[in-house]
């Protein structure tokens, strides 16, 4: 089967990879003519994505920004064959799924709202991994009419990318829970990185310091448009955190320990509930 991947960063570029090597015939597309090129040269992909064989694949992979993806969809909608699946990568799926399932009404094809958690903090075709989604997460936002043999297919492709488990869901709940998980971890780390003595930290800090800073690497053109097309989720996140960390302020300037000691306490206890339930 052929598989066509639109965007050959480090998303697009490391499914390319694996499922080149697990024997689809890979076409791409990609904005960056350089970017193309370099993939073809290297192996990459199996040739370019022209408009004209698009038709031709039984799986279309999005791996833009979500604006992007909506734009590909409009331009290029009535050559996707029919009943082809389509899956996007975006990090938000409502402003991406709803316009995108009447788009494939429109030609005759399956679209499915597609997040796969795993990435890295540099992107790009030259940080893509073959090794990147190995037994990884994807979360996956089909309507409810899709067919048994269209999930089928797409997770075939999946599994063959080294996907290990599925989380099945809405657009809404998505959008929700990336907001803590993924959005709100941004967030923070991007205003945790900027304290004043964080550029003298050196020697002063280990673990804790790098996992707290570690996603403040980040794409800052990607993110501004996932966090303002998930603004409502993630603004009740931040908010959130902001009013959890009064508290232990509170208890620093009292001096009250006790106080402390039962905040720090209650953060254990939830972080050793969540660990059971993530080992059910």
């Amino acid at each position: 089967m052929t598989v066509g991947i639109i965007g050959l960063g480090l998303i697009g570029g490391s499914m390319a990879k694996i499922l080149k090597a697990a024997g689809y015939t890979v076409l791409g597309q990609d904005i960056n003519p350089e970017t193309l090129r370099k993939a073809i040269a290297q192996g990459v992909i199996d040739g370019e994505l022209f408009r004209k064989d698009i038709g031709s694949c039984g799986v279309i992979l999005l791996c833009v920004y979500p604006q992007g993806t909506l734009d590909w969809l409009e331009q290029n909608g009535e050559c996707i064959g029919k009943g082809a699946v389509v899956m996007d990568t975006c990090g938000v799926k409502r402003v991406v799924c709803a316009p995108a399932w009447e788009i494939a009404d429109r030609y005759g094809f399956v679209f499915v709202g597609g997040h796969p958690m795993d990435g890295a903090a540099k992107i790009g075709l030259d940080y893509s991994k073959d090794t990147m989604f190995r037994q990884a997460s994807m979360i996956l936002c089909p309507r409810e009419d899709i067919t048994l043999s269209q999930m089928s297919l797409l997770k075939k492709v999946l599994s063959a990318a080294g996907f290990g488990r599925y989380e099945l869901t809405t657009p809404e709940h998505h959008d929700e829970m990336i907001a803590l998980t993924s959005q709100l971890a941004h967030v923070v780390s991007s205003a945790y990185v900027k304290a004043p003595l964080s550029l003298s930290h050196r020697g002063y800090s280990a673990g804790s310091f790098r996992d707290m800073t570690r996603v403040s690497y980040l794409n800052e053109t990607m993110w501004t448009e996932l966090f303002m097309d998930n603004r409502e989720n993630l603004l009740s996140e931040v908010e959130g955190i902001i009013s959890r960390l009064i508290p232990y302020r509170d208890a620093l300037r009292d001096g009250d320990a006790e106080r402390l000691r039962a905040l720090l306490r209650e953060g254990r206890e939830t972080k050793e509930k969540m660990d059971r339930e993530d080992r059910r």
